[in-house]
């Protein structure tokens, strides 16, 4: 079909960035792209879509094996980083493969065949992220039944897409003819070819079918005149018509393998006739004449009889999804009781040729839930040291509970999977489930009552270090739940069964343990536990691990008030890193974020932009990056005094850490923002958030809510600024003092800095000079050797007052001047107007304009004529390119910059 070929070839001129062939089924979406790349010259790559591939994770990972098979070394840091243990955001991995893609020298083709099973807006934004940021020698192939949720009228516009629909798909009354003719050789005169075409419209699959169905006949004339009606009554009409013409053995074949959504000719053999009773399908003297599977496979694509190849050396097909569906539907008909015995061959086959997520898939088809359970159970390993447990939970929760709770490995491995997925409750709850049975074991006198209470083991491996497994599980789960002790008691059970030399879980629990001393406040033996676990996963040789609470070591040396060493843990892991692997990325975003967040302490700003965009560059795979992220950019608006930019960035990093994990929040958003509402003025607001924590200038103080009670006394302070209430100012110093001698006893020297701060502005709110500059001069001796500066700034105005004072006073007189000098800088940088290093283009310009009006997203995409996912793809990029994270702040900082007409 040269004129569509032709217009194919139209989308690899320079500028195109998207082919789009968007028809309903049985036009030869994927026929048409299958001949243009034989005669293509370009190398492409092909991934065939099913429903599964929604997950954008999975998704992305095929979509970079795929051009994997173009170039072997393409996107392997990308998928690294799903491969991760906690993947990061999709725009980070999505840019990561950008870069990996521009670099590539040779001109490339990726087909997205059957797009339209993808019914996931995660992976329509990621592609169409993609799409705006392809490379110009990268092409994009979509083959769907339904236009995709993508920017289509913006490439449009743009002239970046090639387009082909049903009308440029159907045959006209001269390809009918050739294809009827002379490819299935029918002999049909010119009246009954253009029947043909003008009762099948041009839809290809449908005239496949009649042309099977003609073959051989010598009334076509007369068949040619009974069939009518829709695609739908057509195709099944027509499929009878095909299979009836087929030899017994071909047409079992077709109906029994049609439970399959792959197939290959050993895999089709052994669903027919099962592993073990394949019978001789030799040649050989006296052998029976059936084929086998790839005999009739390749007998079948040579008849075009709906059979897709899915590898260039024919190994693997596929049916088309119509003939697939009509087959499906013929089997149950015909052969109801044998489909779970046809799926439970396939998920033997499947077990026995290394595919252990195929033979589980059959067996839960199957029904089969005995074997589904066993397969399940010897897949953990595996899935759980890929990454892979969300899947596999998906999996062991199509289980009979009953059968689940009788297998105590299983069980533990599920209850694994539901605290990586954040279900602690229901985790702990199949905790139990195996305790019992280890219970049961060791007391020969104690009988499991109820039906079914035969302990099923299927992998002794696993069972074998079930108790230490079981003792790591519930240290997570202590953990998670606040229970220090308890975590500190499991940990030390997990350890006493653990091999001495197993040290990437010694490593692990170490971890744990090191977080129960952190949340207790017993910082130096957090700090040692953390450094255990360092030096654990590195003999281990996962470096990874290694570096990844690199942020926890440097947290608890800045809270000691060692900033130095704090910079110095950063530097060191950063060198770990780049020994081992230049290129690696993981952990290295981490890294460079906390430097960045260190200089700005130390008040060097242009260290700290630094540090924050190679953070930005190199991406990062964790939530936590993300959450840490947010808060520095909110402290950095804060300083800015863009207040309001800084509470939605506060309210953006809560959502990357919705959910309850072992890290103690030392530190609650919640308090952050209150202290943002301080600034504002919205006391009422900071007064009910104390309300509803219960906190009081007489509970009992520990490290886990220092933070919380400095800003209790925060909001005293305030309070009594505003309102003259006597009261409230001395239940802030009564707080204060308390705050200040548990700080000292803890040697959490930055706190002690921190709150001497608090202490000398209630002070200087009091107009007692001489006492906040007392606060004032220890609060700078012990700030002064580590360069603290932010500390200082943060509190704005009322702190440069104190530093005129103390100035005149004499006190630390270069540290003091150094402060005021920071003051001044960081005065010019908030007044100060930068242009746009990227600028808006007139599109995101008109975007803008519609912004600063009350008409919500899907108004605004009606008003501009673009679908909500463009607008959305817009209005993305005015916020990176504003450095903003709302509309309402997009709006500002437009008219600060005089962008607005």
């Amino acid at each position: 079909r040269p004129r569509l070929i032709e217009r194919l070839n139209q989308g690899l001129q320079v500028g195109h960035k998207l082919t789009l062939i968007s028809a309903p089924a049985g036009f030869g979406k994927t026929t048409l792209v299958s001949e243009w790349l034989a005669t293509n010259e370009r190398p492409a790559a092909w991934l065939s879509l099913d429903a599964g591939d929604a997950d954008p994770a999975r998704f992305l990972a095929y979509f970079i094996t795929a051009m994997q098979t173009i170039e072997s070394d393409v996107g392997a840091e990308a998928l690294a980083m799903l491969q991760s243990p906690q993947p990061p955001a999709v725009e980070s991995i999505l840019t990561t493969l950008l870069n990996e893609l521009a670099v590539v020298s040779e001109n490339l083709v990726l087909i997205l065949d059957d797009y339209h099973v993808i019914d996931a807006q995660t992976v329509d934004e990621a592609l169409a992220f993609l799409l705006e940021r392809l490379p110009p020698q990268v092409h994009l192939v979509i083959a769907t039944r339904e236009d995709p949720n993508l920017p289509l009228a913006l490439l449009r516009a743009r002239s970046q897409l090639i387009e082909l629909r049903a009308n440029d798909l159907r045959f006209t009354a001269d390809e009918a003819a050739e294809f009827l003719n002379q490819v299935m050789h029918l002999g049909l005169s010119r009246d009954d070819m253009a029947a043909l075409e003008s009762r099948t419209e041009g839809w290809i699959v449908g005239l496949q079918m009649a042309a099977l169905a003609l073959q051989g006949r010598a009334d076509s004339a007369s068949f040619i005149q009974t069939f009518s009606g829709s695609h739908h009554f057509v195709l099944d009409f027509l499929v009878g018509e095909v299979l009836q013409g087929q030899p017994e053995q071909v047409r079992n074949f077709l109906l029994q393998t049609s439970i399959l959504d792959r197939l290959s000719g050993p895999l089709g053999d052994a669903v027919r006739f099962g592993v073990a009773e394949r019978p001789n399908l030799s040649k050989g003297a006296g052998a029976p004449v059936s084929k086998d599977g790839k005999e009739i496979l390749q007998a079948l694509e040579r008849s075009n009889l709906f059979v897709i190849p899915l590898d260039d050396e024919r190994r693997w097909y596929r049916y088309h999804h119509l003939f697939a569906d009509v087959l499906r539907a013929r089997l149950m008909e015909e052969q109801p009781d044998k489909v779970p015995e046809l799926h439970l061959r396939a998920s033997e086959w499947y077990e026995q040729n290394g595919s252990p997520a195929d033979a589980i898939h059959h067996a839960l088809i199957a029904e089969d839930y005995e074997r589904a359970a066993a397969l399940i159970e010897l897949a953990w390993p595996a899935m759980d040291g890929s990454f892979q447990s969300t899947i596999w939970l998906g999996w062991a929760k199509k289980l009979p509970d009953p059968l689940v709770r009788n297998r105590p490995v299983l069980s533990t491995s599920y209850a694994w999977a539901l605290l990586n997925d954040g279900e602690l409750e229901s985790g702990e709850a199949r905790l139990r489930d195996a305790e019992r049975w280890l219970d049961a074991a060791e007391d020969t006198s104690e009988r499991l009552e109820g039906p079914n209470t035969q302990m099923v083991i299927v992998d002794e491996e696993q069972f074998h270090t079930l108790p230490a497994s079981i003792a790591s599980a519930r240290v997570y789960y202590a953990q998670a739940l606040g229970d220090m002790s308890g975590s500190i008691r499991y940990a030390q059970q997990a350890l006493d069964l653990l091999p001495e030399d197993d040290y990437f879980e010694r490593g692990r629990l170490a971890v744990f343990i090191g977080l129960a001393y952190w949340a207790s406040g017993d910082l130096e033996d957090a700090y040692r536990s953390f450094a255990d676990a360092m030096t654990c996963f590195q003999t281990a040789g996962n470096i990874l691990y290694a570096i990844s609470f690199t942020f926890i070591l440097a947290d608890i040396r800045l809270t000691q008030g060692r900033l130095r060493e704090a910079i110095s843990t950063y530097e060191r892991s950063l060198k770990l890193v780049t020994e081992q692997d230049e290129s690696m990325p993981e952990g290295i975003g981490d890294i460079y974020l906390g430097l960045s967040e260190l200089a700005r302490e130390q008040g060097n700003l242009e260290a700290a932009r630094r540090y924050l965009l190679r953070s930005e560059e190199v991406g990062e795979q964790a939530d936590v990056y993300h959450y840490h992220r947010c808060i520095a950019q909110a402290r950095k608006h804060e300083a800015q005094g863009d207040l309001v930019e800084a509470l939605e960035l506060l309210d953006e990093a809560k959502r990357w850490l919705d959910y309850r994990t072992p890290l103690p929040d030392v530190r609650p958003i919640a308090a952050m923002k209150t202290r943002v509402w301080i600034r504002q003025d919205r006391l009422a607001e900071a007064r009910n958030w104390a309300r509803e924590q219960g906190l009081s200038v007489d509970d009992e103080l520990s490290y886990l809510h220092e933070s919380e009670h400095i800003t209790l006394a925060k909001i005293l302070i305030a309070q009594y600024q505003k309102e003259g209430q006597e009261g409230s100012i001395h239940e802030a110093m009564g707080l204060l003092k308390r705050l200040l001698k548990a700080a000292e006893e803890g040697a959490r020297m930055k706190s002690v800095i921190e709150i001497l701060v608090a202490q000398a502005l209630a002070y200087q709110a009091l107009d007692d000079t001489p006492s906040a500059l007392t606060s004032m001069e220890r609060a700078l001796t012990l700030a002064e050797p580590e360069d603290f500066v932010r500390i200082f700034l943060e509190e704005g105005p009322p702190m440069a007052t104190l530093l005129r004072e103390a100035a005149k006073q004499g006190l630390t007189p270069n540290y003091v001047s150094r402060l005021q000098a920071a003051f001044e800088k960081a005065d010019g940088e908030t007044s100060l107007t930068q242009p746009l290093i990227d600028p808006l283009s007139s599109r995101e310009l008109e975007v803008l304009e519609l912004l600063v009006t009350d008409f919500s997203g899907p108004e605004i995409a009606a008003k501009l004529m673009v679908s909500p996912n463009t607008m959305r793809t817009h209005t993305k990029n005015i916020y990176s390119k504003l450095d903003v994270h709302s509309r309402r702040a997009a709006v500002r900082k437009a008219k600060e910059l005089d962008l607005l007409k």
